[in-house]
């Protein structure tokens, strides 16, 4: 046969004179027809693996078109160690598949994860070989990688960044260590402090018995909630079965970690946060993953610990930023965790002592039980609130003087006599956001119900959707027209505070230095959100100051965000009965005050939720994030196959990054323009969006050459 018809004699017949275009496309059907699936039998004169010769791995490449799996050939040597879940590496790059006179071309080497050992491949070529097994311990589990595709998924990213998030650097001393023999499951506990809990108890023997209860748990104000972590954990145990525990920050882990070993004892759980070391942490993953430790407790990054035969996972403080991860695709350790709930089919709880719009809709849904105590427990356990508001303050000599209306002095002296006192500042920050002059009500769009701004004198807008409100606007709630400027910021209390009281030491707790504990002496302790430290015995009173600079902020939860930061700073003052009593600065008739001054957090929570449900607000809505400059963001939303659902918000310009500032993830370069378009999709068609979004941005990032485009799924500050 002639060179013209493929050497194979197939191809003229029935397709005389058809187009050269279509004679081409039936030749390169036919090639592959009679090519035999690649069954590869020698490597460069080496004899490969003589069962399951083909490896199908995972390369370490987190770009989204080549987010799946690529075939490789086992050699001999390595046929023992090439097992599924272990550490590989691979050449990867141009002509992978392709060899030439017994070597390949070009291609470097990458890091991977084996996935399976096949008999045979569907890529119809000779296939590179493994170059390396890095380590034969097997660290990527069936189950652990179902969970890492199935955040991957929900996120929009790769499967390879995920995994990245899930297993640690490789430690080869510590690999080297052998790990202990797991301990016998210790006795079920007593309810202890769960007494106090309408259900605690019921919750507790369930654990025990091997159930999978679900749980929203308001936790009562006070320190006695790491131990009730830690018998939650013990119960779990006693059923045989592991437990995981995820923490916002090193101080949370270090109370539950020692509440833990007074309960169990040493050796029976594993800590797993960035302050302990590479080595040191890969040492107790490692424990974890091979069945010597059951129990796990640690920060986000430990949301992916591979615990075996898993009949718990728990979460405390979900609202706090630290549970929501900055790498790609930045998952959120609640969201992780519900799906290790429902792939495990483990137990659920979700513990703090505020309560989220995504928590209450948890119990509104049925799928989570609420764990409370009775309003005549929290009563007793809670601290007196009272507030100030701002006709307070302005009729209030000593606040025009010293920046503290006359009932916070008033507090700090009586507090001062019995113990110390804290004092809760907010940081620094300005935003143009615009609320109602009359009844603070934040401002909203007509169209799109997002925050209205005014970037100019006479210009009024949406921060969502830019759409400018031409006619006047009005508040729905009080039907005033006058709009005043939203302060995000807050005023430095520590230098009136120690002139005003000069024999007191004034401790500070910030970012740059965070304070663990405090001393049950008389001191006043000045503290940003989120850093207060513990004062033994409780502090005696507590001081919120201005509450507007939480309140106002530009964000969808500034009002839930507040109450939280509030009552985790009032959980920290004794009971009332004991005289601990908290002072905040704040409109007294706003719905997080009224909700602090109760102690009633899940009903301020239940409410948001119906609010968002009615103006199509996230978790009732799913909701992502398109970002970059301007015309690169207009061609992904055209290129995009959104649902027919999905609403598209904007574009509208970001901030731009001042220049020295670091770049926010999925914000501009410091200086450069950028907008970002929000989708909104109802309820049931997150999958959908996330599908789509996905597929668009795998497209975009396989073409050279064009503008980067940042996709996030919930993002967290929507305005």
């Amino acid at each position: 046969m002639s060179s013209e018809n493929g050497g194979t004699g197939r191809v003229d017949g029935g397709v005389r004179g058809a187009p050269p275009e279509q004679l081409a496309l039936i030749r390169e059907t036919v090639r592959k027809a009679d090519t035999p699936r690649a069954r590869p039998r020698t490597w460069r004169g080496a004899a490969l693996a003589g069962h399951l010769p083909v490896a199908r791995v995972l390369v370490d490449k987190g770009v989204l078109h080549l987010d799946r799996y690529f075939d490789y050939a086992v050699p001999e040597e390595l046929d023992a160690d090439a097992q599924p879940g272990v550490r590989v590496r691979v050449r990867f790059g141009a002509g992978r598949h392709r060899v030439r006179e017994g070597r390949r071309e070009g291609g470097g080497l990458i890091d991977g994860f084996l996935i399976e050992r096949l008999a045979e491949s569907d890529y119809p070529g000779p296939l590179a070989a493994l170059a390396q097994v890095v380590s034969p311990e097997p660290v990527l589990s069936e189950e652990l990688l179902g969970l890492a595709r199935a955040v991957a998924d929900r996120y929009a990213g790769s499967l390879a960044d995920v995994l990245q998030l899930a297993v640690p650097p490789r430690s080869a001393r510590a690999e080297r260590r052998p790990s202990p023999a797991p301990a016998p499951p210790p006795p079920a506990p007593e309810p202890g402090s769960w007494d106090r809990y309408e259900q605690g108890p019921a919750f507790l023997r369930s654990l025990a018995a091997g159930g999978a209860p679900r749980a929203v748990w308001n936790a009562l104000p006070g320190p006695l909630w790491s131990e009730e972590l830690a018998r939650a954990v013990a119960a779990t145990l006693a059923s045989g079965r592991g437990a995981l525990v995820v923490l916002p920050d090193g101080r949370a882990v270090a109370r539950v970690d020692a509440a833990l070993t007074g309960l169990l004892g040493e050796g029976r759980h594993a800590v797993l946060t960035a302050d302990a070391g590479p080595e040191k942490r890969y040492a107790q993953w490692l424990a974890v993953r091979r069945g010597s430790v059951r129990a796990v407790i640690g920060t986000r990054a430990a949301m992916f610990a591979p615990v075996q035969d898993l009949g718990l996972v728990a979460l405390w403080d979900d609202g706090d930023g630290s549970h929501g991860e900055q790498h790609a695709p930045q998952p959120h350790a609640r969201e992780v965790l519900l799906l290790r709930a429902a792939q495990d089919r483990c137990g659920f709880l979700l513990g703090g002592w505020s309560c989220t719009v995504e928590a209450a809709q948890l119990v509104e849904t049925g799928w989570a039980g609420p764990l409370v105590a009775g309003r005549d427990r929290v009563r007793a356990a809670a601290p007196l609130v009272r507030t100030v508001g701002d006709g307070d303050l302005a009729r209030d000599e000593a606040a025009r003087a010293a920046r503290l209306p006359s009932l916070a002095w008033q507090a700090v002296r009586e507090g001062l006599r019995r113990g110390p006192v804290l004092v809760q500042v907010p940081r620094r920050g300005y935003v143009p956001r615009m609320a109602c002059a009359g009844c603070r009500t934040p401002a909203r769009c007509r169209h799109c119900s997002g925050p209205m701004e005014a970037p100019g004198a006479d210009d009024l807008r949406c921060g969502w959707c830019g759409r400018r409100e031409e006619s006047g606007w009005h508040c729905p709630e009080c039907g005033g027209f006058r709009l005043r400027a939203q302060v995000v910021g807050a005023r430095r209390t520590a230098e009136e505070l120690g002139r005003a009281f000069p024999a007191v030491p004034v401790r500070t707790s910030g970012r740059e230095h965070v304070l663990d504990t405090v001393p049950a002496a008389p001191a006043l302790v000045v503290s940003t959100p989120g850093a207060e430290p513990v004062a033994e015995g409780g502090y005696a009173a507590a001081l919120l100051l201005d509450g507007w600079a939480m309140l106002g902020r530009p964000d969808l939860r500034a009002g839930e965000d507040a109450l939280r930061r509030w009552i985790g700073a009032a959980a920290l003052v004794r009971p009332q009965a004991e005289g601990g009593t908290v002072v905040v600065v704040a409109e007294p008739t706003l719905r997080p005050v009224q909700a602090l001054v109760r102690w009633d957090p899940v009903g301020h929570a239940v409410r948001e939720l119906g609010e968002r449900a009615e103006l199509g607000f996230p978790p009732v809505s799913r909701m992502a994030a398109v970002s970059g400059p301007g015309e690169a963001v207009a061609g992904f939303l055209r290129a995009a196959d959104l649902p027919g659902e999905a609403e598209v918000l904007g574009p509208v310009p970001l901030p731009v990054t001042p220049a020295g500032r670091p770049r926010r993830p999925g914000g501009p370069p410091p200086g450069d323009q950028w907008e970002r378009a929000l989708i909104r999709v109802p309820p049931g068609r997150g999958a959908a969006l996330t599908a789509a979004l996905k597929s668009a941005q795998a497209a975009r990032t396989a073409r050279a050459g064009d503008e980067p485009v940042w996709v996030r799924i919930d993002p967290p500050d929507i305005g």
